[in-house]
């Protein structure tokens, strides 16, 4: 059974950091598309980034680029997602999920990350306030 556990969230001052972790148990998180996720109350779920099992590349949305890096630990079954220069507006619920089928990263950017539901496996979430 796939499983997927996110960690790192909290409450943080605007202009700091942040990293989540997606452990992965059950399966190899490396053979899979991963992708990160946020979720305001009331709101719709919407795709942040996104590492590809087909070449190991990122995709990051337009508001998060430059601020947030994603990265792979093979070693410990886990995807990272680096959160710098944080503000207000970041604060949401992260989730993780992973897909095997190749090139969902890139169908996910090209669809101004709208196919997010084509992720099978997703994790509880993690909770981000960015908040002085």
């Amino acid at each position: 059974q796939l499983h997927l556990v996110e960690s790192g969230g909290g409450l943080v001052q605007p202009g700091g950091s942040l990293r989540l972790s997606c452990a992965a148990s059950g399966f190899t998180l490396g053979y899979y598309a991963v992708g990160w996720f946020r979720q305001a109350p009331g709101k719709e779920r919407e795709g942040v980034s996104c590492i590809s099992n087909s070449d190991g590349s990122t995709y990051y949305q337009d508001s998060v680029k430059g601020r947030f890096t994603m990265s792979r630990d093979h070693a410990k079954n886990t995807v990272y997602l680096q959160m710098n220069s944080l503000k207000p507006e970041d604060t949401d619920v992260y989730y993780c999920a992973a897909e095997v089928t190749p090139f969902r990263c890139e169908a996910l950017y090209g669809s101004s990350w709208r196919e997010l539901w084509d992720f099978d496996s997703w994790g509880q979430g993690t909770q981000v306030t960015v908040s002085s």
